[in-house]
């Protein structure tokens, strides 16, 4: 769970910096006084995460009903009574399937939707049963046949260039009662029902055509898809991708998760290599947020290493992060390899990396993931403008700051 303060700003005007930078320690200490079972964990002044295990997953949201019962009183600070208004956020999965790195990730995206709407979101990853999985299977069989799939796209934007260099392929599945599914409700059946190799060969075609639609209206990028972990060890899956790619002009881009060659290093990287002599970029995502193995780095044949979000979102409210963050970006420039940051959504942010070195951003502050037509029109308006607008003096001032740190 995470509990965010969402006027964390209004209250640091009438507290002080001093006193708002132990907020989130305040709104720890009311939860675990009422319960003590919970671990709780201040991430930064305006935010608290809070870990436990239940019974059912319906636990969940019992417990999140009471700590927000529980944080509507207001609070004592300083001998001044003050409402903290909470936005809260949860993530979900069984415990002997749980996979921290994507409870993280999807419990952010539940932040993310729940400070658009200031409520609270939960995302369910409850491991689908056997039926659940088969059933799932059926219809994203069918969904691939009845071109109920698509792709929207979010740009990479090229700090020093200012302009767009690259984007993001995401899948997205219209599901004709469910509506719009994102792929971390699917992508897992998929892999479970042994359909994830036919769902990313689609994507390929797919992102091929598209570039070449692009390229026909004078657009010259490249584009990025996710190849599952599972897929780095099939020899089978290798070649039609290659074919696939072999066959066309396409300029692509393969993005894995480092953690992902760990389940078989000597296949996944033989065949990364393959990948990458055939004219695929390869990009290292989520780095920083999994196992990350300076072992596997070095041998790894990337050319872009896209530093985790978790990183980049506490970037100006934290005190470790940007170290990591620039020691993360001196060590892929060391390999020769381009640094791409996640998750950028504010021009604070844009103005630390940019003095930190980073080649590219990626996120919010850009653009969310857009249709090919949306990304036409996109990057068309930025051919008479910057992509991105210069940050402001102060911004600029706190990027001069940090150089000097």
């Amino acid at each position: 769970m995470l509990v965010e303060i969402a006027n964390f700003i209004s209250l640091r005007r009438h507290v002080g910096k001093a006193r708002a930078a132990g907020l989130s320690r305040d709104v720890a200490a009311r939860v675990a006084a009422a319960y003590p079972d919970v671990r709780l964990h201040p991430a930064s002044a305006s935010l608290l995460e809070i870990d436990f295990e239940g019974d059912t997953a319906e636990d969940l949201a019992v417990c999140l009903a009471a700590i927000r019962a529980l944080c509507d009183a207001p609070f004592d600070l300083d001998g001044e009574q003050h409402r903290i208004e909470l936005i809260f956020a949860a993530a979900v999965c069984a415990a002997e399937r749980a996979d921290e790195v994507r409870l993280t990730e999807e419990a952010e995206a539940a932040l993310a939707e729940a400070r658009a709407g200031n409520r609270a979101v939960t995302h369910d990853l409850v491991q689908p049963g056997r039926r659940e999985v088969q059933r799932l299977g059926r219809e994203l069989d069918l969904a691939i046949a009845r071109n109920e799939l698509l792709i929207q796209y979010q740009p990479k934007v090229h700090v020093r260039r200012q302009e767009i260099g690259s984007a993001e392929a995401l899948i997205r599945w219209r599901h004709p009662t469910r509506g719009l599914v994102l792929p971390g409700d699917f992508i897992p059946a998929a892999e479970q029902a042994h359909l994830i190799d036919r769902l990313t060969l689609w994507t390929i075609r797919q992102v091929i055509a598209d570039h070449q639609r692009l390229a026909d209206r004078g657009h010259d990028l490249r584009l990025f898809i996710n190849i599952s972990g599972q897929l780095l060890s099939d020899e089978a899956f290798v070649r039609e991708a290659c074919a696939l790619v072999g066959e066309s002009d396409a300029k692509l881009g393969f993005e894995i998760t480092e953690t992902s060659v760990i389940r078989d290093p000597v296949g996944a990287i033989a065949n990364l290599q393959i990948f990458a002599d055939s004219g695929v970029v390869i990009a290292i995502d989520d780095y920083g947020a999994g196992l990350s193995s300076l072992a596997y780095l070095k041998q790894l044949p990337a050319r872009e290493l896209k530093i985790d979000k978790l990183f980049v979102t506490q970037l100006t409210s934290s005190n470790r992060d940007p170290l990591i963050v620039r020691s993360t970006i001196d060590l892929a420039h060391a390999l020769e390899m381009e640094v791409v940051a996640e998750g950028v959504e504010s021009h604070a942010a844009m103005a630390l990396l940019t003095v930190m070195g980073c080649d590219m951003v990626q996120g919010f502050l850009i653009s969310r993931p857009i249709t090919l037509e949306a990304l036409e029109t996109f990057l068309s308006d930025q051919r008479a403008r910057p992509a991105v607008a210069d940050a402001r003096p102060g911004l600029r001032a706190l990027a001069t700051a940090w150089a000097r740190r």
